[in-house]
């Protein structure tokens, strides 16, 4: 495989908010993805802290249900309306990704290695992000679009009442995926010469 191949599927990988049900491959072509980065996706002191769940279909509708249900609660009725247009995008969706780090892994390693006890959340953050980009960048190559929300910790009791999770995972992020319905925007590129610097070269 060439690195050029990698590299286009990193320039294809967008976020897409024109959503819907339609995906191009199947559920279990989908699932086996998601199963491949967990598999291989590195994480510090190989804690494989991340913990992912997919729900499809109308469990994937409830869970957006359930943010629906925390927003309301804070969000003034008459205010409402452009919430509830964002959520009906996502609800448009095929399904979500529900991305969780384990805090009882963490804090394992951080009895287990106390010198780095202070670090283990922030690599325990880096480890969720390449799953997200792995699986996210994979999805967009097989022309499945995707956007990523933070909506935690607002849903978060009630997913995980409603899967029964275990009480040590932390909702960290939420990925909805579906047909694409529309492209992303043309995208804009901050300089790069004040991102990017090189010595010795």
């Amino acid at each position: 495989m060439a690195y050029h191949d990698l590299q286009q599927a990193a320039e294809t990988r967008r976020s897409i908010y024109a959503l819907n049900k339609k995906l191009p491959i199947s559920n279990d072509e989908v699932n086996q993805i998601i199963e491949h980065a967990v598999l291989h996706t590195p994480s510090s002191f190989n804690s494989q802290s991340t913990r992912i769940v997919v729900v499809f279909g109308a469990e994937h509708e409830k869970v957006w249900g359930f943010v629906e249900e925390a927003l309301r609660q804070i969000i003034p009725a008459e205010k409402f309306a452009p919430t509830e247009q964002k959520l009906n995008s996502f609800k448009a969706g095929a399904a979500t990704i529900l991305f969780f780090e384990d805090q009882k892994v963490v804090k394992g390693l951080q009895e287990q290695f106390p010198s780095y006890a202070e670090n283990f959340p922030i690599w325990a953050e880096h480890t969720n992000a390449m799953h997200q980009y792995a699986i996210w960048t994979t999805l967009a190559s097989a022309g499945i679009g995707a956007n990523l929300q933070h909506y935690n910790p607002l849903p978060d009791e009630a997913i995980a009442k409603e899967y029964d999770l275990p009480e040590s995972w932390t909702l960290r992020a939420q990925m909805v995926i579906g047909g694409i319905e529309a492209p992303a925007r043309e995208k804009e590129f901050a300089p790069l010469p004040e991102r990017f610097k090189v010595f010795g070269a």
